[in-house]
């Protein structure tokens, strides 16, 4: 696997309507079944099951579900090593539990990404100076074989 295969998966997504907790593309998607659904494009079955989430994900209990799991199923690596075909966690606000996802398809100097967003489905977007700020880690899809 290679990264220009990653952003193919990735783009192959673009369309899909926005669908919480759903991972079906063409059908629907949200930002965390995006990226299952990329894994299983290219890994085939997913490493685990995924719980059932609501939207807030778990920010009453101020947890960091998305960060962990993450960490646990994809290699982390600093912020400033961000590459192409790597997944990017975002913070949506000051203060709140990372909770969102997206794949760095295109590097500086005119980074873009795709991400799976309520009211817009799975597009492709410049990763913008307002998007750059939210960023609080970053993985790339290489297993974590023991």
């Amino acid at each position: 696997m290679n990264r220009a295969e990653i952003i193919e998966a990735a783009r192959s997504w673009i369309g899909t309507p926005y669908l919480h907790q759903a991972s079906c593309r063409g059908a629907g998607t949200d930002c965390l079944g995006l990226v299952r659904g990329v894994w299983r494009d290219l890994f085939g079955e997913e490493p685990e099951d995924v719980p059932a989430y609501t939207p807030d994900w778990s920010e009453p209990r101020r947890e960091e579900l998305l960060w962990s799991a993450a960490s646990r199923l994809l290699h982390e690596k600093p912020v400033v090593e961000l590459d192409v075909a790597d997944v990017i966690l975002f913070r949506m606000r000051e203060g709140s539990v990372a909770k969102h996802l997206g794949i760095l398809s295109q590097s500086d100097p005119n980074p873009r990404f795709i991400h799976a967003y309520s009211g817009h489905g799975v597009i492709e977007n410049a990763l913008s100076a307002p998007w750059r700020r939210r960023i609080v880690a970053c993985f790339s899809f290489d297993l974590l074989r023991g």
